[in-house]
């Protein structure tokens, strides 16, 4: 008996994908969900850039906003332009929802903490995240929403006089 008959054969390697390495559905996945925060890094740039840069020794109010900007731009581009399948992502669906409508409701807290002040959004935003988005129970929810939003305002406005729009004064 000979050591070839012994061995057993190697199996085939997989067929190439004939689109070819890096087309198809979960590339263009890859590539939108990089060019989300990229989109969203120029608007924070130009944004922080309207601000005010000031100088090195005396920074403006758009020094800090516009380097995190750069970086979420330039972490962004890489990421878009390595983009590539990796067998794990999810297709867009049901779950995709939830992300918008935390996206969404991220935005309507923005506007509503200048016009209202942060205490009702803040309660109304967590409320939505917990209960809405995160099904829990409405026990947890009240206790997390009323917890929190009593945190940040001591926290903030109490200790460190942090000047923020709120309606509750002590």
């Amino acid at each position: 008996m000979t050591s070839e008959s012994t061995q057993t054969p190697s199996p085939e390697p997989a067929p190439a994908d004939p689109a070819g390495p890096g087309s198809g559905p979960p590339r263009a996945q890859n590539v939108i969900a990089a060019a989300v925060p990229l989109a969203v890094g120029v608007l924070a740039a130009i944004l922080s850039w309207q601000l005010g840069i000031g100088e090195p020794a005396d920074p403006g109010p758009g020094l800090w906003p516009l380097i995190i900007s750069v970086a979420m731009v330039i972490v962004a581009a890489v990421l878009m332009i390595q983009s590539r399948p990796t067998g794990a992502e999810e297709r867009f669906g049901r779950e995709s929802l939830t992300v918008a409508v935390g996206v969404v409701s991220l935005l309507g807290y923005a506007f509503l903490f200048e016009q209202v002040g942060f205490e009702i959004p803040t309660l109304a935003l967590l409320v939505l995240w917990l209960k809405v988005l995160g099904g829990e129970t409405w026990r947890v929810t009240v206790a997390v929403s009323l917890g929190a939003s009593t945190a940040i305002y001591l926290l903030f406005i109490t200790g460190l006089e942090v000047s923020l729009p709120h309606i509750v004064h002590f």
